[in-house]
């Protein structure tokens, strides 16, 4: 599997791109490069045309009046069960059975209960009802009976019987059945399927971020930093409840303008664990703006734009964005560009002068000035058409994390406009847009679940992500599955989840999201496979994976091939090979200088010393360690064995403490004695 994933990796690798997700999210930086090769001269031939600039979408950013809510672009989604607040509108759909749909809906809900409380009963209820509402061509049930299928929950695992689902879902119109066959597509290396959905998701995730009022955005959060839990961004993501969140709202009670600028922004944003609330963020900053906070006017201006808790008004938008921009705030001239583009605000459209506020936002190194322009030369707006200009501007703001550009490049690769045709490198990019979607509100409330320590229901909802490509989604479910062991919730064929499939979830979980390029996860999977956790013994396979966490710049990935080119286990016995990993490891991460020098020494040993006895004593050290571990696991830290130890070691050190004051004193004694016996005569002393 994963030489078959080398080809995304070799994408991914030039095609390394600055993380989508706002500041807060960890993820890898990537960086886009390309060369004059991939670039193409433009034909008549070209689908795109001049004199196509007025009405193309791509200029919608603020949004229309006819705008699509969430639960438009994501049909079957899960926001009313876990935003009650965000009831679907039901005049949206006129084909709705309202029968059908409060079915599917109070099943679902059964499902996520049950494993909340861990009732098998409960959820075979639920599930029973979703397959009967799938046999009935419900496609939202199909689709959830396709994730059922995919994770073996009361049913035999089946891959097939999943993606089968998934098909009938997806044609129906199910969004998240797309994500989950463009996934499988991608993995197969099916580019040109992959491609087909990516792209028509990817369109629906820009609509949803760039269109829609009420899109929220979306903190993927790894709860975990390696093996442990990441305390320090839970903390961060607990809203409301965060102490520094109350420190802050607590300043901007008392009158700072940073800081209610700050709230305003949290707000409007979604950021930090706090539900999305233009409401409010207009609230906050009205205030700031009051107390002279300048960034606040640029939010504002969008605000009205969008019409984001407020009536859309351009003229104030405008008003709001140019007293912005007076204040050096030149990510306002985008604003005040695109109203000059669109015509909104402003007495006529004014080509010219848009150009010139996103070239004074280019010039100030604003990601969106760069998209901007890029999207008049590709155009022709107001300029001559030039797709390599453009491509220029669209890679410069690719990689200042402008999600749009990421669009553009794609249907340059997808089309080869501009851009030489290049399927995998289009589905990369469709894929990085797609993941922005209405339907990662799941990361959320995954979150919102573990952090009210409901880990069954966070499983679960990592789980369907998981299934939809989501690298982070994919870790966290495979980490909750080896943190929580029985306390996960995960249910398998006949109820909870036995050892054997709990570890074959997991280590399904850990292979995806190495593909994906998560050094931590090939680092387990080679684990897995080298120790025969959960699966058979498979040196070679250990060795391919750690391979792969090596290609990461993983040390102790470097240090297992060492240790497995010392021992000539799934790769070739090379004692200058091993060196050089041993090396590696230590120059990656000082701290593995000790297991590293304490290795270079058994290279010592075995290079001049390869027939002695000490040879065999290294050799025999790795059967005795778990021997060793087991009697101090099993018998000294038993209870009461621990306790009588505990007790032992202290009467020890008592009468160690005891002997060595008895012999001080003897000693002292042994001195004072001495000063009394002299061996020189003394004086007599007179007076």
């Amino acid at each position: 599997m994963l030489r078959r994933v080398k080809t995304h990796r070799k994408i991914l690798i030039i095609l390394t791109l600055l993380c989508l997700y706002p500041v807060s999210i960890h993820s890898r930086p990537f960086v886009l490069v390309l060369s004059q090769d991939d670039l193409k001269d433009p034909s008549p031939s070209d689908p795109l045309s001049s004199d196509s600039s007025d009405s193309n979408s791509d200029w919608d950013e603020f949004g229309d009046s006819d705008s699509k809510s969430d639960d438009e672009l994501d049909p079957g989604s899960w926001r009313s069960i876990f935003e009650p607040e965000s009831q679907p509108d039901p005049t949206h759909d006129l084909n709705r059975d309202p029968t059908r749909e409060d079915g599917y809906y109070s099943a679902v809900r059964k499902m996520v209960g049950a494993v909340s409380r861990g009732d098998v009963g409960m959820l075979e209820e639920g599930v029973g009802m979703i397959e009967e509402a799938a046999r009935g061509g419900h496609a939202h049930g199909q689709s959830v009976m396709g994730f059922l299928y995919n994770m073996g929950v009361l049913r035999e695992r089946s891959k097939a019987k999943g993606f089968m689902y998934h098909y009938f879902a997806s044609e129906a119109g199910n969004m998240q059945s797309k994500m989950a066959l463009a996934y499988t597509y991608i993995r197969q290396d099916m580019h040109e399927k992959a491609v087909k959905l990516y792209a028509e998701l990817a369109e629906v995730a820009v609509n949803s971020f760039l269109i829609s009022k009420d899109s929220p955005v979306i903190e993927p959060v790894r709860i975990h930093n390696g093996a442990e839990e990441n305390k320090e961004a839970l903390r961060k993501s607990r809203g409301e409840e965060d102490e520094d969140f109350q420190i802050l709202e607590y300043q901007a009670q008392k009158g700072n303008a940073g800081a209610m600028y700050k709230i305003g922004i949290f707000y409007y944003f979604g950021l930090r664990g706090l539900r999305r609330d233009h409401a409010k963020a207009l609230y906050w900053f009205l205030k700031a703006v009051d107390k002279g906070e300048p960034r606040s006017m640029e939010l504002l201006g969008e605000i009205y734009a969008r019409g984001a808790g407020v009536e859309r008004n351009y003229t104030k938008a405008l008003e709001w964005l140019t007293l912005a921009s007076k204040q050096q705030l030149y990510s306002a001239y985008n604003g005040m560009g695109y109203l000059y583009v669109k015509g909104y605000g402003v007495e006529k459209k004014n080509f010219t002068k848009a150009k010139e506020y996103f070239e004074k936002a280019a010039d100030n190194d604003e990601a969106g000035g760069h998209y901007n322009l890029g999207v008049l030369y590709l155009k022709g707006i107001g300029v001559k058409r030039d797709v390599k200009v453009a491509c220029k501007y669209f890679i410069i703001a690719a990689n200042a994390g402008q999600p749009k550009a990421f669009y553009q490049l794609a249907k340059m690769f997808h089309t080869g406009v501009g851009l030489k045709k290049n399927l995998p490198m289009a589905t990369a990019l469709y894929k990085l847009v797609a993941e922005r979607g209405p339907w990662s509100s799941l990361s959320r409330w995954s979150l919102e679940a573990y952090l009210k320590g409901d880990v069954g229901k966070a499983f679960l909802l990592y789980s369907r992500m998981a299934e939809l490509g989501y690298e982070v989604a994919q870790s966290n479910a495979a980490w909750i599955l080896d943190k929580y062991g029985e306390k996960s919730m995960c249910m398998g064929e006949s109820g909870f989840c036995t050892d054997a499939e709990r570890h074959q979830c997991a280590h399904s979980l850990w292979w995806q999201a190495s593909e994906q390029g998560n050094e931590h996860a090939a680092l387990l999977i080679g684990d897995a496979y080298y120790y025969g956790r959960g699966t058979e013994r498979d040196y070679d396979r250990a060795a391919e994976a750690y391979m792969h966490a090596k290609s990461q710049s993983n040390a102790q990935a470097m240090f297992n091939l060492g240790y497995m080119h010392e021992h000539g286990q799934g790769l070739p016995f090379d004692l200058h090979l091993a060196k050089r990993y041993y090396d590696q490891a230590v120059e990656i991460d000082p701290s593995a200088k000790l297991p590293v020098t304490l290795a270079l020494g058994s290279l010592w040993v075995r290079k001049n010393c390869a027939d002695s006895f000490l040879v065999e004593v290294i050799d025999s050290l790795p059967k005795v360690f778990p021997k060793v571990q087991s009697w101090v696991e099993n018998v000294v830290m038993e209870e009461g064995n621990a306790t009588i130890l505990t007790l032992f070691v202290c009467l020890l050190t008592v009468l160690y403490l005891r002997e060595r004051q008895r012999r001080h004193a003897v000693v002292v004694a042994g001195e004072a004695a001495n000063l009394h016996q002299p061996n020189d005569p003394v004086a007599p002393i007179g007076l």
